[in-house]
């Protein structure tokens, strides 16, 4: 949920968090350039590095908490464990400081980064288990054509976009989907977003005042987490 309730000045600080895939990132931008970047490729340490990382960041671009004007970070689709370890530690810093959240679904921030290499649709995606993928569709201006949802791959997939122009295949599922789709408008791209890439789409929000709810904001699964063993 969004919520437009406050004042925002023109200049921002903004620590953007992203844990959602399989590399970690921080990076600290100020009005939409990044001032200094770090990042972890081990997926199963995310949740021991991020809050060090945070505070080594601050340390090294001379930055009191405090300073910052608010807190960004990417709530999936991704890694169960990866989302709610980077919320957590949003929405505590928000709290602690007194911040507003900012949030950005990973899906979107892949198809910014993957926006240069497209001709006409890009179709972020990212890998579930087996052939499965979350995946949405955006124009060369990203906007959305599709929204987030879980598909399992075949041969007949994004047909209505592919049979209307070039698709661009982008993220971590990419690969998945080159070794299904055969279709000639199919373009494929191993691009994916970070939180270097999120300082200027979460500078925007933040100048468009589109705050998200502490109390509400959940991570997007898109589907349900089940837990081994259990039924539903």
């Amino acid at each position: 949920p969004i919520i437009k309730e406050r004042s925002i000045a023109i200049m921002s600080l903004l620590l953007n968090i992203d844990t959602a895939l399989e590399t970690a990132s921080v990076c600290l931008a100020k009005q939409g350039t990044s001032i200094g970047y770090k990042e972890n490729k081990n997926q199963k340490d995310h949740s021991a590095w991020l809050h060090p990382a945070i505070q080594e960041l601050l340390k090294e671009t001379d930055t009191v908490p405090s300073q910052l004007d608010a807190i960004a970070v990417n709530i999936g689709p991704g890694s169960y464990t990866g989302l709610r370890v980077g919320l957590s530690a949003a929405k505590g810093l928000c709290y602690a400081l007194r911040k507003p959240l900012i949030t950005i679904n990973s899906l979107e921030l892949t198809a910014f980064a993957a926006q240069a290499e497209a001709s006409a649709f890009i179709c972020p995606v990212i890998d579930a288990r087996r052939m499965e993928v979350f995946f949405a569709v955006y124009n060369k201006q990203l906007e959305q054509l599709q929204n987030p949802a879980a598909h399992i791959v075949n041969s007949d997939s994004f047909t209505e976009f592919l049979n209307q122009g070039a698709v661009l295949f982008c993220g971590t599922g990419s690969k998945k989907l080159q070794t299904v789709i055969n279709h000639p408008n199919a373009v494929f791209s191993n691009t994916i977003g970070n939180a270097l890439l999120m300082s200027g789409l979460c500078h925007k929000r933040y100048l468009n005042n589109e705050i998200a709810s502490l109390s509400a904001t959940d991570p997007l699964y898109i589907k349900d987490f089940y837990t081994p063993g259990q039924k539903g």
